[in-house]
């Protein structure tokens, strides 16, 4: 499989590592590949808006960021496409990467969080998972076209009208 590029990196090199310091960031991160679920997804090529700020605090850079996409997929009940926007903010703490010093000094206790922290790598900050989280959490597992859609008919394979009848089919109540 070959390597992705690094659309989701973002180099804070112009951060000082000052409790207290802060930079605010517009990126515009066309996404390699699909983000989301089987029905509904912001496709491969489309763009995530982020508009991020950094803070520099003791133990790392707090990201607080708003993310703006559009995912793309097919109504659960009548296949007919839908388009959902996505608005969504995060928070998340990115720890400064440990000296390998102090990991050696540091006794080894085991950490169910542990798995959970977001290591810098030097100055770079990878977004890649703080985005998919919120972007997929965002998205409904059944999405539809309307609230009121009522499938598709099983009968003629048509899609249902509010009255439960195929659009094509005659209403013989009358």
């Amino acid at each position: 499989m070959p390597k992705l590029p690094e659309v989701y990196k973002l180099n804070t090199f112009e951060l000082p590592r000052r409790a207290g310091e802060m930079r605010e960031y517009e990126l515009d991160i066309e996404v390699p590949e699909k983000v989301g679920v089987e029905l509904i997804a912001v496709p491969a090529g489309d763009v995530i808006e982020v508009d991020a700020r950094l803070e520099s605090v003791t133990e790392g850079v707090l990201l607080s960021a708003e993310i703006f996409a559009v995912a793309k997929g097919q109504c659960g009940r009548c296949l007919d496409p839908v388009e959902l926007v996505i608005e969504k903010r995060i928070q998340e703490l990115f720890l400064y990467e440990q000296k390998v010093e102090r990991k050696k000094r540091t006794p080894v206790v085991e950490d169910l969080d542990s798995e959970d922290e977001l290591l810098m790598e030097g100055d770079v900050m990878d977004l890649e998972s703080p985005i998919r989280d919120a972007i997929v959490l965002a998205l409904p597992n059944n999405p539809l076209c309307s609230d009121e859609c009522a499938g598709l008919c099983q009968g003629c394979g048509g899609k249902k009208g509010l009255s439960g009848l195929s659009i094509d089919e005659p209403d013989f109540k009358n």
